[in-house]
């Protein structure tokens, strides 16, 4: 069976990386002119890595909770690329901050232009809160629903990383709900290697906190949300022992 699986997972691996310049090049004639076009190429692409990954490694892919559709701040947990393409999906006009190697990335580098995702350089922490900020505000003219990942970078299921001051800057400057997001993408689409393991992957929507909380309560609230409830995730899994969880 294991040998099965590693069959699956190559396959799927290899057909998902073809298809995303299949795709962004079936869009791009309606992207080059509409942000409209570039959303829909996206969501696509994301529609279609989640559907087979259903059928081709048995990773049935589940949003949990209430995705917010109005304006809203989205701290999510950041395990694999899996939970990028299933936030995306379930979030009809998400705009991510994003690590400024992405923009010049072949095809994901155009849309997120496209787009007006934030690009921001994770060497210069002054600097890139300043410069996120003010890109935030300039994009607020599309109200929609801002992604940004607490601790910056992805993190193995399991493990604790400090929650950055970034996202309670945005949290105060856009006087927004913030909405918690947990996830268990990594025990399934790991950071490194081609193995898919299957069964259930969840992103779980949290419940709101509102505006008005200090920076350092409410950065207190989120990572006790998002940790609890990525733990309990875990849990579910059924091999949180892997992980160093009992």
């Amino acid at each position: 069976m294991i040998i099965l699986q590693w069959t699956r997972s190559i396959l799927f691996s290899a057909q998902a990386t073809i298809m995303l310049p299949v795709i962004g090049l079936l869009y791009a004639p309606w992207a080059m002119v509409s942000k409209r076009g570039a959303y829909a190429g996206c969501h696509a692409y994301a529609g279609w890595v989640i559907w087979t990954a259903g059928w081709m490694v048995n990773m049935r892919c589940e949003i949990r909770g209430t995705p917010p559709t109005g304006e809203a701040l989205v701290a999510a947990k950041h395990q694999s690329f899996l939970d990028i393409l299933m936030i995306y999906h379930s979030l009809p006009l998400a705009k991510f901050i994003m690590k400024n190697q992405l923009r010049w990335a072949p095809v994901l580098g155009q849309y997120a232009r496209k787009m007006e995702m934030v690009f921001v350089d994770r060497g210069k922490r002054g600097a890139a809160i300043a410069k996120m900020a003010k890109e935030v505000e300039a994009g607020r003219r599309d109200p929609g629903q801002i992604v940004i990942y607490p601790q910056g970078t992805r993190s193995a299921p399991g493990t604790k990383m400090p929650y950055k001051v970034g996202t309670a800057v945005l949290y105060e400057q856009l006087g927004q709900p913030c909405v918690p997001v947990a996830t268990n993408a990594g025990v399934f689409w790991p950071r490194r290697g081609l193995f898919r393991r299957p069964g259930v992957v969840v992103v779980e929507y949290l419940e709101p906190v509102q505006p008005g909380a200090d920076r350092a309560t409410f950065l207190a609230q989120i990572e006790k949300q998002i940790e609890e409830a990525s733990d309990r995730l875990l849990e579910e899994t059924g091999v949180a022992h892997l992980y160093g969880q009992d």
